[in-house]
């Protein structure tokens, strides 16, 4: 059979096919069409069957029409498919968690029967369409987590049927709209996080007579809470936290009889608790009146309710904490922190109900801790922090298999630490500082495997470091300072592979340190201050290639200060008090270093005039050496200069030997791998990354590159180190590879040669912001560079968590991971750690150990391992913050604190002009201050509540003085996240 005729069968074919598909299958294909699918979730939405009903996301009647489309964190991206709204019978819609980024159309009010619409988490923009109650019998209508802006629409008050409402986390503006309280069919009303003008609770709220759930966190409600609430006596949730609420605690709280959580934390209510009316709130399980003025004692009547959780943290309470509490049976969990609490903890607490998380930290309370707090055995969190409690840990702890946080730091405890504390099986955190233990650590019989923090600094532990702390695999701080500790630092210490913080200042140790703390790579702060150490320096701390703290203070360390030193980008550098001698390194030659030095008498060079003086004493006797090494030199150099044109024909004879394996190239290259290979000598080292020494290239064509040479952790036993530099090696290509960002450093390309694994990125010519500006270079940055700076590095943050697919956490967002060019342009770099996010997990991973810096961790993912866009957006925060007030993440100055903490308490209490860097005294003030808030969003310990990076920029952008830049547009001139001279072909596959 001729091929025409076979074309013209096949084309017969899939036409019959085509046609034979229902009408409702069409729709749904012309919808799939506007959709972008990057995970081709709906590749089965083909013509192969007669009906969709089999199709991915859809449910049909039993005669085959569709109902429902249900395709929640499935990746798509696009405008919203007007198409579906002519599905006739289409009742459901759930497009939750994708990336839909339009406005979301009037004409989605054609999907006349839906009872179920669902487009939350998305990145919809624009205003609410007045028409949505023109949908007769909407009953669940959710757009919380979007973009929306303006104010919600007065036709609102329309809705026939509606029972739930979703607004949450939008950019709503304008007053509060009272118009929605004409909807008594509600029974959700969930409208927190938005930017509602402030004022009063509009007393028709009274008038939901059937609602069950009302959540208006953060909605700028100020006064009291008004007395028409009584009428909401259906009401089982009321939350009204992160307002402006003044007044005593509101009695009329007492009629509602179906209350089961009632949240008020962080207003600024004040004056006592009432004493009576808690006992008609039989149905309460959760109370937090946190972060308010109350004072007085806790009411008798409170505790002898059933409560599952009672938060009455950051307050001025004064009293007991009354027994009847602690003999709630369904108590599970009980916050109090941060109050004037005083008196024992209940010594029955724990033995009457299932106690998980127990937080009484900065009170007054004392005795000691009741031996029954794990008698359920469901003990999770015990944080006893800032209190005067004493005695011993009851050994009941030591068994408590359930922990998994232990803070009792800031007492007076005191004996020994039950054994068993240190092998529990899900503590990650174990802090025992300032307080009066005692005892051997070589007492440890087990060991916690899942153990990431240990705090003992501060009491009187004594004896030698165990062996078995190179059992802590996932250590990644071990704070142990101000203790009687004796001996050597145990070898086992050195396989800690995670190990970021090691303080072991002001104890008895002694010996040397061991050339293998080089294995250490993620080290951060080494403090080994206050000791008895001898020795020369080992030169192998200066392949640390995270070290920024060093202390060696007050030791006995002697020799030379190791030139490998100078290879660090260290913040603070202290060896005073020791007996070093010889001439300190010219780089250390800066003012900032300029106390590293103190106490070293045989020390010259820098600050010290030492050495002119001996060179002069000496400068006699040492003449005929001189001539010596002059004619010796000279015949050392003939030598050098023969050997040296052998060996370069030699090299240039076996150029085509040398062993390189190209993975990748992702731009056209004007240069050769052989060339790269020959230009990585120390002399070109510009700095030390996370993972490897980075060299500046000159080539051949005159441009400059700058080369990431990863470490190879060639170590015969290393292979933990071997794994890690090949995971951040493969991290870094499959993440730089596939991004072509102006706000994302430049991957040129990136090979093998041997056992080497090289990097080649664009060479940024001014450094990293880190460097710049906490250098005397930081005095160059007036206000309009940092405000470019911080605006370039928002739009490639915002690149990463919104226009990838899936998005990319970049983990670890600081200072010195954003470089700047000849223009004090910003490019976000080091992906090492960066991490593709599963949608399917709802937008977070959990991580086996913490990436990121200290002082830029966000909270939650110190704590938890959860990874999210979040965690980003609190360094971000942070970033923003150094670049506002100058100062660095972490300081001596802020004690136990880091910078996010002192601003926000800085700001709150003295106002923005206590914390803006001196150096912007003549800059604009009001711009200045808008930065700092939106740096303030930006680390709110609420996940939640932190605006996305999209917001971010949006809020900067409006922050210019001249208002926003202009975007770069493609050929269409929709906005473009690309280079202007790139081809954005690989675009398409990632947005």
């Amino acid at each position: 059979m001729p091929p025409p005729i076979i074309t013209i069968i096949l084309l017969l074919s899939v036409s019959t096919t085509t046609l034979s598909l229902t009408q409702e299958g069409l729709d749904l294909l012309q919808a799939k069409s506007t959709l972008s699918d990057p995970t081709g979730i709906l590749s089965d939405w083909n013509p192969a069957h007669p009906t969709p009903c089999n199709w991915t996301g859809i449910t049909c009647t039993h005669s085959n029409s569709v109902t429902g489309i249900h395709l929640p964190s499935a990746s798509l991206s696009g405008p919203f498919p007007t198409t579906l709204c002519r599905l006739p019978s289409l009742s459901t819609l759930s497009l939750h968690n994708n990336n839909l980024n339009s406005n979301i159309p009037p004409t989605i009010s054609a999907c006349r029967n839906l009872t179920h619409l669902d487009l939350s988490a998305n990145y919809f923009h624009g205003l609410i369409p007045s028409t949505l109650p023109d949908i007769p019998n909407l009953l669940y209508l959710d757009l919380q987590e979007n973009s929306l802006s303006g104010e919600v629409p007065a036709t609102f008050g329309n809705f026939r049927r509606l029972q739930i409402l979703n607004l949450t986390n939008n950019l709503l503006n304008g007053s509060f709209p009272v118009v929605l309280t004409n909807l008594t069919t509600l029974k959700e009303l969930v409208l927190a996080y938005n930017n509602f003008i402030p004022g009063p609770i509009p007393p028709q709220l009274g008038n939901l007579s059937n609602v069950e759930y009302l959540w208006l966190s953060s909605c700028g409600f100020s006064g009291e809470i008004p007395a028409t609430f009584s009428r909401l006596t259906k009401l089982s949730n009321l939350e009204l936290s992160y307002n402006s609420l003044t007044g005593a605690f509101p009695d009329i709280v007492f009629e509602l009889r179906n209350l089961y959580q009632l949240e008020l934390f962080n207003n600024s209510f004040s004056g006592e608790l009432p004493k009576k009316g808690w006992s008609n709130l039989t149905a309460l399980r959760r109370i937090d009146l946190s972060i308010n003025h109350f004072t007085g004692a806790i009411p008798v009547e409170l505790c002898k309710l059933p409560l599952s959780s009672l938060g009455l943290s950051d307050n001025k309470l004064q009293g007991l904490i009354p027994v009847s509490l602690a003999k709630s049976p369904n108590l599970y969990d009980l916050r109090l922190f941060d109050n004037s609490l005083i008196g024992p903890i209940p010594s029955d607490l724990g033995k009457f109900s299932t106690l998980t998380t127990l937080d009484l930290s900065y009170n007054k309370l004392f005795g000691e801790i009741p031996s029954g707090l794990c008698e359920k055995g469901e003990l999770y969190d015990l944080v006893l922090i800032g209190n005067s409690l004493s005695g011993e840990i009851p050994a009941s702890l030591g068994e408590c298999r359930s922990l998994g946080r232990i803070r009792v730091s800031k007492n007076k405890f005191s004996g020994e630490v039950p054994a068993g504390i240190w092998g529990l099986p899900h503590v990650y955190l174990l802090d025992l500082a300032e307080n009066s233990f005692s005892g051997n650590l070589s007492s440890i019989v087990s060991v916690g495997l899942n153990l990431s923090s240990i705090m003992i600094s501060g009491n009187g532990f004594s004896g030698g470091i165990p062996e078995k702390i190179g059992s802590f695999s996932n250590l990644v701080e071990f704070f142990a300072s101000d203790n009687k500790l004796t001996g050597e630092i145990p070898q086992s210490l050195f396989k800690l592979n995670h190990l970021g913080i090691l303080d072991l200042s002001k104890n008895d140790l002694s010996g040397r340190i061991p050339a293998e703390i080089e294995s250490l790579k993620q080290l951060n702060e080494l403090n080994l201050a206050n000791n008895k150490f001898t020795g020369e320096i080992p030169n192998e701390i200066g392949s640390l290639p995270v070290l920024n703290y060093l202390d060696l203070s007050g030791n006995s360390f002697s020799g030379k200060i190791p030139s490998g030193l100078a290879n660090l980008m260290l913040n603070t550098l202290n060896l005073s008090n020791n007996q070093l001698s010889g001439e300190i390194p010219s780089v250390f030659h800066k003012d900032v270093y300029r106390d590293s030095f103190l106490g070293n008498p045989e020390l010259c060079g820098g600050f010290s005039p030492r050495c002119v003086e001996n060179y002069q004493s000496k400068s006699n006797h040492n003449l005929w050496l001189l001539r010596f090494i002059f004619v010796f030199s000279g015949v050392v150099l003939a030598i050098g200069v023969i050997w040296f044109v052998f060996k370069y024909r030699s090299i240039k004879k076996t150029n085509q030997g040398v062993s390189i394996s190209k993975w990748r190239s992702f731009h056209k290259l004007g240069f050769s791998e052989i060339e790269i290979i020959h230009l990585l000598n120390e002399n070109n080292v510009i700095g030390s990354g996370a993972s490897g020494k980075v060299y500046k290239a000159v080539l051949s064509n005159g441009e400059s590159v700058a080369v990431k040479k990863l470490w190879e952790g060639s170590v015969k036993n290393d292979e933990d180190a071997k794994m890690t530099s090949q995971k951040e090696f493969e991290s870094e290509v499959e993440t730089l590879g596939k991004i072509r960002h102006k706000n994302i450093v430049r991957l040129w390309c990136c090979f093998k040669s041997g056992n080497s694994r090289l990097l080649v990125y664009e060479y940024m010519r001014n450094g990293s912001l880190g460097d710049v500006l906490h250098s005397t270079k930081g005095r160059l940055l007036e206000w309009s560079m940092r405000f470019k700076i911080v605006l370039d590095a928002a739009e490639g943050l915002s690149y990463l968590h919104h226009d990838c697919v899936p998005p990319i956490v970049h983990r670890d967002v600081k200072s010195n991971n954003i470089l700047l060019d000849e223009d004090y342009g910003a490019r976000i770099a080091d992906f090492g750690v960066a991490k593709f996010i599963n949608l399917t997990n709802k937008g977070s991973e959990s991580m086996s150990v913490i990436a990121g810096s200290r002082g830029y961790i966000a909270p939650e993912y110190a704590y938890t391992l959860r990874v999210n866009e979040k965690s980003d957006i609190y360094s971000f925060g942070v970033v923003i913050l150094e670049l506002v007030t100058g100062r660095k993440p972490i300081d001596p100055e802020f004690l136990e604190s880091d910078l996010a903490t002192w601003v926000q308490t800085t700001v709150n209490e003295k106002g923005h002009d206590h914390v803006v860097d001196p150096e912007l005294e003549y800059g604009p003030k009001e711009q200045i201050y808008r930065v700092l808030d939106i740096g303030l969003l930006c680390i709110n310990p609420l996940p939640m509540s932190r605006p996305s990076m999209r917001t971010v920029v949006n809020l900067l952008q409006e922050s210019a003085v001249d208002g926003k830049p202009k975007p770069i547009t493609n050929k269409e001139g929709k906005v473009s996240p690309c280079f202007e001279e790139e081809d954005c072909s690989d675009e398409a596959s990632l947005v």
